[in-house]
């Protein structure tokens, strides 16, 4: 975030003392107006830290009182209130709570707006604040989080203890990493992006991937295309205890832009079965026929000699499952060719030696360790998908997805997908990043509100891939 602190240190060099407060204040007004309603007569209680988020929501509570809202600040160390803010606050009618009525305040308040910890915090709440957000947490008040919830940080979308969980999240200038990864954007709720004037590097250390910008990546074939010239994709998955994952890895495969898909396994006749379309082989994967990528792992159980095999090849190799438990890490670090690893946070602490519970709380940190760790792409699934490169750079990340794709067999689609995408010519980090977008799409479109089986979401592709395109 020191970055954004910089810039916003430029910008206000540049304009009258406290234009840019005043300019992030009329932002977070107007959202809080937007979200009651009727601002007249309403109810509203501020908390209020020592920062500038204070002073944002001091300001934004004087625009709110003179609409005719109540309004009651909470000063977390009124010392260190915003001076100016408070004046503005008091001078449009608003008051300043006493420390014993704050409960009952908060317990009857329409709107609570969250300005108790800025950019800057990490660490956790502090004793007085954790008590806030718990009067929060049981009041049934709207709650508008100034710039991102207290109580999670910033730059990692960490949550160290108590945080406030916000239904509106205004935020200033730039996304917050914190806005968009697990487990911190759960707190965050609806998040505005409220333009100030900041100016930014292009350089980012997050991308989230729009529509438009998915659409320009999707393969399209061209009048010379044939099946072969538009990608060919291996599938090596399954196994006599899970024959149903190489059955909906290739459909996943069949619906992501390569011309065919080869399967090698023990589940042929399951594959064919379902998929009569699929070229099947049961003589190995260096003797299936030409790919330009394979899918390894999926349902695989015990088959570490398969796994062994695909990384071998020198075609880009999508490694899930199974295969990210199989895997030597050795022999995913001396590819040449392109490797993406779709772990989830249970695979993703076990090939980093932790509990799962640290790459939960860490989901960004850990899907750059493992970039680097296995010089591959990682996508590391979850209600947020990220994607980061070996190199570094910006990590993508997803969240068209639902919660009712947390069902079995939907990662083996997903692989299947990207895949897919990988045999089309995709590069590894735009078909990891393609997959989960279009995954995420049929997810919804699939569910509409109730339980899917992974079935249904591969059969939903096309639908959210003509979203996209059109």
């Amino acid at each position: 975030m020191e970055t954004v602190r910089a810039a916003e240190r430029a910008l206000m060099a540049r304009l009258p003392e406290g234009a840019l407060m005043q300019r992030a204040a009329a932002g977070l007004a107007a959202a809080c107006a937007e979200l009651l309603g009727r601002v007249y007569g309403s109810r509203v209680v501020l908390l209020v830290g020592s920062g500038d988020n204070g002073g944002d929501a001091l300001y934004a509570g004087a625009r709110l009182a003179r609409r005719g809202a109540g309004v009651t600040a909470v000063l977390l160390a009124p010392e260190r209130a915003h001076a100016a803010g408070l004046t503005a606050l008091r001078r449009a009618g608003g008051s300043v709570a006493a420390s014993d009525a704050v409960d009952a305040l908060i317990e009857r308040a329409d709107l609570v707006v969250d300005g108790i910890v800025g950019i800057g915090g990490k660490g956790g709440l502090r004793p007085e604040a954790e008590k806030l957000a718990g009067a929060v947490e049981r009041s049934r008040a709207a709650v508008v989080a100034v710039d991102l919830p207290s109580g999670v940080e910033a730059d990692t979308g960490q949550v160290r203890g108590a945080a406030v969980r916000a239904d509106l999240t205004v935020t200033f200038g730039t996304w917050k990493p914190g806005l968009l990864i697990d487990p911190a954007r759960e707190y965050a709720g609806v998040v505005r992006l409220v333009d100030i004037g900041l100016e930014l590097p292009r350089e980012a250390a997050l991308e989230a991937l729009q529509h438009a910008e998915v659409a320009r990546l999707l393969p399209v074939p061209v009048a010379e295309s044939d099946k072969y010239r538009r990608g060919v994709v291996g599938i090596a998955a399954g196994s006599a205890r899970y024959p149903g994952a190489a059955v909906l890895a290739v459909s996943g495969a069949l619906r992501g832009g390569a011309g065919a898909v080869r399967y090698v396994g023990p589940a042929g006749e399951a594959v064919i079965a379902r998929f009569p379309e699929t070229l099947v082989s049961d003589a190995g994967p260096a003797r299936a026929g030409r790919v330009q990528a394979w899918v390894v792992g999926p349902g695989a159980g015990d088959d570490a000699a398969t796994v062994a095999e695909v990384l071998d090849a020198d075609v880009p190799v999508l490694v899930d499952a199974d295969g990210l438990r199989l895997a030597e890490r050795d022999a995913v670090r001396g590819r040449t060719a392109p490797t993406l690893m779709t772990p989830h946070a249970g695979e993703a602490a076990a090939l980093l030696g932790v509990r799962r519970e640290e790459v939960e709380e860490a989901r960004l940190a850990a899907v750059r360790e493992l970039a680097a760790v296995y010089r591959a792409t990682v996508l590391l699934k979850g209600s947020t998908t990220l994607v980061a490169d070996s190199g570094g750079g910006a990590v993508r990340v997803n969240a068209t997805g639902t919660p009712w794709l947390a069902t079995a067999g939907s990662g083996d689609v997903l692989s299947g997908l990207a895949g897919s995408l990988l045999a089309a010519g995709l590069p590894a980090r735009d078909a990891g990043s393609v997959a989960a977008y279009l995954h995420g799409l049929a997810g919804r479109f699939a569910a509409q509100g109730a339980p899917v089986g992974a079935h249904d979401v591969a059969a939903w592709i096309p639908r959210a891939w003509r979203d996209v395109r059109d």
